[in-house]
């Protein structure tokens, strides 16, 4: 179903549910959904929403806002960003951080999230798939990594016979390869 039709659907049955409600509070909740429904459809955020649920799906790496250098870097930009999100993944120094604002206290926070560590063992655990492609050294890896017009948000890809991650983040326009933590990643008992 395409998205402009599920959306309908959930504010149709939303609607249905609401009528069915006594609850004032459960009411109020079912609001929210509704109004949440609407906000995406009348800012014109249905193909965002659609390209969200899909990286969803995918159980990739949470989508980044932007890419810095250093911490010092972002900071700045918070700090001078006059309504930033709410909420979002920043990627600082190619590893990942969480941004939260709170408007009512203006209140801006930057603190590193430990999300790759978890996507790394988590495939590791699953199994990885076959590496889309291999390299010598990771000079040519990353050349061949810029080189990619529109590469997929990760693959799998081997460095000297090791398994590494290769990143794209679409809307922070950042590439990154990751290597798997070493202990997981080598024969040896750990």
């Amino acid at each position: 179903m395409n998205t402009r039709k599920l959306l309908s659907n959930a504010k149709a049955l939303i609607a249905e549910i609401q009528s069915n409600t006594a609850s004032p509070e459960q009411r109020e909740l079912l609001d929210a959904v509704f109004d949440a429904l609407l906000f995406i459809d009348s800012t014109g955020q249905l193909y965002a929403f659609e390209d969200y649920r899909k990286h969803l799906a995918s159980n990739d790496l949470p989508l980044a806002l932007a890419s810095f250098d250093t911490l010092q870097e972002a900071e700045a930009w918070l700090r001078e960003t006059p309504e930033p999100p709410s909420s979002a993944s920043l990627l600082i120094g190619g590893q990942y951080h969480e941004l939260v604002f709170i408007r009512e206290q203006n209140h801006r926070r930057i603190f590193p999230h430990p999300v790759l560590e978890h996507v790394l063992n988590g495939l590791l655990r699953d199994g990885l798939p076959a590496p889309v492609a291999s390299f010598a050294t990771r000079q040519d890896a990353e050349a061949w990594f810029q080189r990619q017009p529109a590469p997929g948000n990760s693959s799998i890809i081997h460095i000297a016979g090791e398994p590494h991650l290769a990143v794209y983040q679409p809307r922070a326009q950042h590439r990154a390869i990751y290597p798997f933590p070493r202990p997981l990643n080598s024969h040896e008992p750990g």
